[in-house]
């Protein structure tokens, strides 16, 4: 018995050791305690948001050609191509050469959010890519309308990919928001294809409006949950750069999905609506990305978790003893 209380006293002591109570938490020589990511601004944040707005955009030129809205069906084929392309465009300057993304297709890895994501980007910019020449060419029509479904078909994982990309990092604002994170950015997505359909396709834009408030809708809420749920890392989305920017991507947003309500054949509401939601959009990602960035760079949101965690550990055991 005696020696049982001994080894539960030294648990107790090496909880306490773990992570030493100090009013100010700092690391060892002054570096961080994760190493913050490597990914260089403009290029992953709009890498980002173009990936998300390519596969929405796809999404809803398949739905237009299914109910005949042939313009809405083209915009959208055109903004999938484009935004894909140049997404991959920018992640291929991030990486720095291009064989480095060759390279992530060699070997497919289920449990690996990069390799998956590679393997999603990469077909879809191809098939995004015939949809559109073929749109644009007349030529192969058939090949270019299957090409355009089976894109379609993909677009879903396309809108959401990045978002497990960012939660499967050991970052803490943006591991914790994982179950919240890729509805805030199929909502995001969703709305800046709205975007692009009230702008490029007015006379069809009906079903580009829905998408637009509905995404925002669910952008929005997201948002709000995530926050409500990171608990320290919270933090950092409401303050500094990250905050400032998620504030006017909020208003942004909101602004975008109440013009979009009231928008009808307005061409000019319509312009108005779908530069506040790509507005909104690119700025969501930005700020998520700033606000993750932030909880690696400052010790407390890695070592206060780590606190209260082991304080939930100790008084477990504590409880279990008596």
């Amino acid at each position: 018995m005696a020696a049982r209380g001994r080894g539960r006293a030294h648990r107790r002591r090496a909880h306490r050791r773990i992570v030493p109570r100090e009013e100010k938490v700092t690391s060892y020589y002054g570096r961080p305690v994760l190493k913050e990511p490597v990914w260089k601004v403009p290029d992953v944040p709009a890498y980002l948001y173009l990936g998300g707005m390519a596969g929405a955009s796809s999404t809803m030129a398949l739905l237009a050609e299914l109910t005949g809205r042939r313009r809405l069906a083209r915009a959208g084929r055109l903004a999938a191509a484009v935004g894909a392309t140049t997404s991959v465009g920018f992640l291929v300057h991030d990486l720095g050469r291009p064989m480095r993304f060759l390279a992530m297709l060699r070997v497919l890895k289920p449990t690996s959010p990069l390799s998956v994501g590679s393997w999603i980007l990469a077909p879809f910019s191809g098939l995004a890519g015939a949809a559109a020449a073929s749109e644009l060419t007349g030529l192969l029509p058939l090949p270019g309308r299957a090409a355009g479904v089976v894109a379609g078909a993909i677009a879903p994982a396309m809108t959401t990919y990045t978002a497990v990309l960012l939660s499967d990092t050991a970052v803490p604002g943006w591991h914790e928001g994982y179950r919240e994170l890729p509805f805030v950015f199929a909502g995001s997505a969703v709305s800046s294809a709205g975007a692009v359909g009230m702008v490029a396709a007015p006379a069809e834009s009906g079903p580009a409006r829905r998408m637009a408030v509905a995404g925002s809708v669910l952008e929005l809420a997201a948002s709000r949950r995530m926050e409500s749920r990171l608990g320290l890392a919270a933090e950092a989305y409401r303050t500094g750069r990250a905050g400032r920017v998620l504030r006017t991507a909020r208003a942004a947003t909101a602004v975008g999905a109440g013009l979009a309500l009231v928008a009808g054949r307005s061409r000019a509401a319509a312009i108005a609506a779908g530069g506040c939601l790509t507005v909104g959009a690119i700025a969501t990602r930005f700020g998520v990305f700033e606000a993750g960035r932030e909880t690696a760079r400052d010790p407390r949101y890695v070592v206060e978790p780590q606190r209260e965690r082991v304080g939930e550990t100790g008084s477990s055991v504590r409880g279990q003893q008596h």
